[in-house]
């Protein structure tokens, strides 16, 4: 079964349930290498580890080499943006002042109230999206990504930058594009894929451009105006950092999110005694997101890390300069940390799991995913009357990293007013 394990996991026949390949994978022991591909952790204990250890490198320029790479993030286009790397991929101490930097205007305790404030329009945005469902008048087929896992995250990031609301139709097709290009057809032609996207990057990149020049004379309060005229211990961002900044922001803040929504409203469709049980208590919304996170998390696996050092772990020595995957949803499952892994128990204590990361690089974003994935599926619950599922497994993505339905067509009898 470990014979090729690795590309059974990034076969797009095994993207509806890698779970039983990830628990093959934890018995080949803590640490897999199959003598040609990267290193792979599988467990828990040593993933969470690693991702606290100084030695793990996020920045692609430490890899000694690509050659027996199995996994194609895209990276062609971002390269060719001339945008500086964002600090999700650089080390300290860029990493560092770039997130500090960043986290002012966002989070505490320099901006505490940030996200708790936007609240009230994170509700006004999931209201506008299901009666717009509503007002279509076909409730008996919702394909759920498309009409609201994928538009209300985009929509919240706009609000968040202080994207003019006139403009954020035009967002909404870059953003498109661009989480295009991190799902590939594989139908399509490549060369055009690229062009295509790198058009879109260019014209966000133009458009963030003139936003930010605007912002910096005329400040309003929002995160954009914030990161373009911010004076702190660490100085002020360049026009170039501020411009990565926001790119991430779109791009990992949007694609996880939509994953996280549509992957818990499955779930919880398949288990209707807790979609019952949420319907009845909103405030069940916070620990359902919490076990979704560890269950059925956005980010199946962190590639492309590297050693600055030769690591020894459990009798295998993992050589500086190499690459290294870290499996979070298979350490999310491990037995040896969770008991019953297999089982979605939104009342489990203790769910210290890795969905969002851990160590410096964890999800920059987790506060503000939280609240979008709690108000999301709690008002989905309150005003989808007896919803179901029309297709499962649903199609899935083509990426195995950001794992997720493509399309999730359910149906209701009937969708409840505000």
């Amino acid at each position: 079964m470990t014979e090729g394990i690795l590309r059974q996991i990034l076969d797009y026949s095994s993207r509806a349930n890698p779970y039983p390949l990830y628990e093959e994978l934890r018995k080949t022991g803590p640490v897999f290498h199959d003598g040609d591909g990267p290193y792979v952790v599988s467990t828990y204990h040593e993933i969470k580890s690693l991702l606290h250890d100084p030695r793990i490198s996020s920045d692609s320029r430490n890899l000694a080499s690509t050659a027996g790479d199995l996994l194609n993030e895209g990276d062609e286009e971002e390269g060719q943006t001339a945008l500086p790397p964002s600090f999700l991929k650089l080390d300290p101490p860029d990493h560092d002042r770039l997130r500090r930097m960043t986290n002012r205007p966002f989070g505490p305790p320099h901006s505490p109230h940030r996200v708790h404030d936007m609240r009230g329009e994170l509700g006004g945005i999931v209201t506008g999206l299901i009666d717009a469902i509503a007002e279509r008048g076909d409730p008996g087929r919702i394909d759920l990504v498309e009409e609201f896992s994928y538009p209300f995250p985009v929509t919240v990031i706009c609000r968040l930058l202080g994207v003019p609301s006139e403009d954020e139709a035009r967002f909404h097709v870059w953003a498109d594009t661009l989480a295009a290009s991190l799902d590939p057809d594989p139908d399509a032609d490549p060369t055009e894929r690229v062009k295509k996207t790198q058009g879109a990057r260019m014209e966000l990149g133009m458009y963030l451009a003139g936003l930010i020049e605007e912002r910096h004379k005329n400040p309003t309060g929002d995160m954009l105006s914030e990161l373009s005229t911010g004076q702190g211990p660490d100085g002020a961002m360049s026009t170039m950092e501020v411009l990565s900044t926001a790119a991430l922001l779109l791009i990992a803040g949007h694609e996880t999110t939509v994953n996280l929504i549509t992957n818990g409203m499955l779930t919880l469709l398949r288990h209707p005694e807790v979609l019952d049980r949420l319907r009845a208590d909103p405030a069940l919304s916070v620990p359902i997101v919490e076990e979704l996170l560890r269950y059925e998390p956005p980010v199946q696996l962190l590639p492309q890390r590297t050693p600055l050092a030769d690591i020894e772990m459990e009798g295998v020595t993992i050589p500086k300069g190499s690459s290294l995957w870290l499996i979070l949803a298979s350490g999310n499952r491990d037995p040896r940390r969770f008991k019953d892994p297999d089982r979605f128990d939104p009342d489990r204590p203790d769910v210290q799991h890795l969905g969002l990361g851990s160590g410096i690089h964890s999800c920059f974003g987790a506060p503000l995913a939280r609240l979008e994935a709690a108000l999301a599926l709690s008002e989905l619950a309150r005003r989808l009357e007896n919803p179901r599922l029309l297709e499962d497994p649903p199609p899935y993505r083509q990426n195995a990293v950001l794992r997720g339905p493509r399309h999730l067509p359910i149906g209701c009898d009937k969708i409840l007013p505000a």
